[in-house]
Parts: structure tokens; C-alpha cells; sequence
């Protein structure tokens, strides 16, 4: 991944170098012998791939050192000098020298880009890592979806229905008050027409002459609950009498009857009394 970024800084270095060196030699090969124009051109070269291949080793152990990477630019900002200053004293063809003139800047640059990339890579298992926590997102996300949309179209289909059953509820409860409605007024009609009142008169004349009775009407309405009348309780029996009918219902058949035949038999009869009054007296006359 490191060569999407690396080739084209190496590209860029390789170019600006050459052409750093070509311009030197012609510029300054007219002043000075050419060995002399080539050493400057060399030395610029050679000032700036030396900071660049340090610059390069620092970056490998994760170190950075200010000063050398301010002295690869003061090299790559010479090169552009010269390049520039070239352009600006040819008689033909300056904008084309111009135009190549950035040529040492951008591969600096390019370099600068390619430090960013290995400071920022990732290896394959981290990139790996980071791709199924975003996909486990994504997929959460629409479940979530997915949930949130079933549980509306859920709440819209149950508010359709209890919807549905009110209006049916009411047009049942208007269907009713219009027929009781009806039934009601047939039966006022009834009550006030002459003719009813001529029928009772005729059937009741015989038994309360000159009286002609009135039919009410049945009233609907509330009802109260009437509370049951309470039971009044008989007095109760002393021990004495409680141990004579215990006695009396016992030896009523012979052989005498067991506790339960007698307590029974002593129900039956109407009497009353706890269970523990019942059971002493079993006990006092046995």
C-alpha cells in the first residue's frame, strides 16, 4: 500500500534532481568551466537526497528530528532558486522553465505525504478489526431500523382495529337508542290515547265505578341493593339444657349414637351451639 504514495515522491525526486543539475550546468557552465557548474549542481543534489535518505531513517524508527527536516527544505528551496532564477534570465522559453521551476517543492511535498501515510498506516489485522466493527454497526443499526418500523406498523394495525371496533361499538349503541327510542314513544302514544283509556275505564269500571286509572309508565334507572334483613338468633342454651338434649338425642336408639349421628341429629332439630360447647357436653353426658 506504502508504493501508492512512495513511487510517485521517487518519480518527482528523480526528475527535479535531473533538472536541477541540467540547468546548473548550462546556466552556469557559461560563467565558470563546466566540472565546476556540474560539483554545484551535484552538491545541491547531493545536500538534498542525503537529507531526505536521514529524514528517511528517522521516520523507519519512528523518530523526527527538526533541524534536518529544515534543512532538506533549505535544499529543496535552493533548487527551486536556481531554477527559478534561470527562468527569469533565458531569453526564450522562460515560462516553460517556470513551470518546472516547483518541481524540487513538490517532490519535498510528496515525501511530506508519504510520511503522513506511515505514521497513519494500519496493519491488515487492525484494518480487518476496524471493518467488522463498523459492519457489526451497520448491521445493528438496521435491526434497530427494522425493529423501530415492525413495532409502528404493529401500533398502526392495533389503533386500526380498537378504531374500528369503537365505531362499531357506536353505531350498535345508536342502532339501540333509536329502537328503544321508538319502542319508547309507541309506548307513550299508547299511554295517552283515548282508546287505551276507554279499555281500562271498561275493565275497571265494575270494580271502582266513576274511577279511571292512569298507566304510568316504567321508569329506567339505577337500582339500589336492598341488604338482606338480618336473622334474629335464639337464646342460647345453658349447659344444663345442652347436656339434657345432648343425653336425649344420644340414648334416642340403642345402641346410643356416636358424636357425629348426635351433632347431626342436633342440627336437624334446630338447635344451636358452637362446636367446643357441643363436643364438652358429648363429654360430661357420655
Amino acid at each position: 500500500m506504502s508504493a501508492k504514495t512512495v513511487l510517485p515522491a521517487v518519480a518527482m525526486t528523480a526528475v527535479s534532481m535531473v533538472l536541477t543539475l541540467a540547468v546548473v550546468v548550462m546556466w552556469l557552465g557559461t560563467a565558470v568551466p563546466w566540472p565546476v557548474a556540474l560539483v554545484v549542481g551535484l552538491g545541491i543534489d547531493g545536500g538534498w537526497l542525503a537529507t531526505l535518505a536521514y529524514e528517511r531513517r528517522l521516520a523507519a524508527q519512528g523518530d523526527h528530528n527538526g533541524t534536518v527536516t529544515g534543512v532538506g527544505w533549505s535544499f529543496g528551496l535552493i533548487a527551486t532558486g536556481v531554477l527559478v532564477a534561470h527562468a527569469l534570465t533565458v531569453e526564450h522559453g522562460a515560462a516553460a522553465w517556470l513551470a518546472v521551476a516547483w518541481l524540487p517543492v513538490a517532490a519535498k511535498a510528496l515525501w511530506l505525504v508519504h510520511g503522513l501515510w506511515e505514521r497513519t498506516a494500519l496493519t491488515p489485522a487492525a484494518l480487518g478489526a476496524i471493518r467488522g466493527i463498523q459492519q457489526e454497526a451497520r448491521d445493528e443499526a438496521a435491526v434497530a431500523r427494522a425493529r423501530l418500523r415492525a413495532e409502528a406498523s404493529t401500533e398502526e394495525t392495533r389503533l386500526t382495529a380498537v378504531t374500528e371496533a369503537g365505531a362499531r361499538v357506536a353505531r350498535v349503541q345508536a342502532k339501540t337508542a333509536e329502537t328503544l327510542s321508538e319502542a319508547w314513544s309507541t309506548l307513550e302514544t299508547a299511554r295517552k290515547g283515548e282508546e287505551t283509556g276507554r279499555a281500562l275505564t271498561s275493565v275497571t269500571t265494575r270494580v271502582t265505578p266513576g274511577v279511571t286509572p292512569c298507566w304510568e309508565l316504567p321508569v329506567w334507572g339505577p337500582t339500589e341493593s336492598v341488604a338482606a334483613l338480618p336473622l334474629e338468633a335464639g337464646p342460647a342454651l345453658t349447659d344444663e339444657a345442652l347436656d339434657a338434649l345432648v343425653d336425649e338425642i344420644r340414648h334416642s336408639e340403642t345402641p346410643a349414637l356416636s358424636y357425629r349421628e348426635m351433632a347431626a341429629r342436633f342440627r336437624a332439630a334446630g338447635h344451636s351451639a358452637s362446636e367446643v360447647r357441643l363436643r364438652a357436653a358429648w363429654k360430661r353426658v357420655a
